[in-house]
């Protein structure tokens, strides 16, 4: 049986273009416009949504992101909700895949059988858990792989060939290559290297490279999209949601601040691949 994630990709093959993968964090700014954000998301134009986790320690996300998260912990978000979110959400969306990423500890503490069977009960598509290592996949990876959750793991520009059949040999779903060095959203990434990074993943695997980490606009979105399968935005999207707060609440503008940039996105994904074609 194939997951939706799989046949999101083969369907956007067919299609000739990349995908659209939207980060939005859970329960920012709060539980209810959050999840109004994410049944949006698919309208806009989003072929995959990652979902955050909130937790207080994100050492990979840059500060919109950790924003997010603490936000979102303020107004009282928490992984069991965010699961709830999900299900919520997949009671009018059956097919848009959805991955949860974050990090261990608040799966560790929730528990990690729990956890995986929760996800699944939800409609959990994949997981992204950037601080779990391939030396760890009993941890998580191997558990969630199991139960039928594709386990997607990220490379970097440091990860070298010798490294990279590690990395991937447990990977399912895609793989998520971080164009720039650093944090999410403090760099914007260089197309030109990014396509050479994909090109030499694609070395290695037949799975889809999605590309993340500093695409804010929809003519870098259609740049990265000429050589990856998918391009994910992710600190654009919370920027343009903490824009539209007043004293850190959300406004009637909220939704479609968001909505509004995915649509722009959209297009210049779908832009991606014309000259080509």
């Amino acid at each position: 049986m194939t997951t939706r994630i799989e046949d999101r990709f083969r369907a956007l093959a067919e299609e000739g273009r990349p995908a659209l993968v939207t980060f939005v964090m859970a329960g920012d700014p709060d539980h209810d416009t959050a999840l109004e954000i994410v049944r949006a998301l698919p309208g806009a134009g989003a072929d995959i949504i990652e979902l955050g986790m909130p937790f207080s320690d994100p050492m990979a996300d840059g500060p919109a992101i950790q924003k997010a998260g603490l936000r979102a912990l303020k107004a009282g978000e928490s992984l069991k909700k965010t699961l709830a979110m999900v299900g919520a959400f997949r009671e009018s969306d059956t097919t848009t895949p959805l991955i949860l990423m974050g990090y261990f500890n608040p799966i560790y503490v929730y528990g990690v059988e729990r956890f995986v069977q929760d996800a699944l009960a939800a409609g959990v598509d994949g997981l992204i858990v950037v601080d779990l290592p391939p030396e760890m996949d009993d941890e998580l990876c191997l558990p969630a792989l199991d139960k039928g959750l594709n386990f997607i793991r990220l490379a970097t520009p440091t990860t070298d060939d010798k490294r990279l059949p590690a990395v991937l040999k447990n990977t399912s779903g895609f793989v998520y290559y971080v164009s720039i060095t650093g944090i999410t959203g403090s760099a914007a990434p260089d197309a030109g290297k990014v396509a050479a990074a994909v090109g030499r993943i694609k070395g290695h695997t037949n799975l889809p490279v999605c590309v993340g980490f500093g695409v804010r606009s929809a003519e870098q979105a259609r740049e990265i999209g000429r050589a990856a399968d998918g391009v994910v935005v992710g600190s654009a999207l919370i920027n343009a949601l903490e824009a539209s707060l007043t004293d850190g609440r959300a406004g009637a503008g909220t939704v479609t601040a968001v909505t509004d940039l995915v649509c722009d996105l959209a297009g210049g994904v779908r832009a991606a691949r014309l000259a080509d074609a």
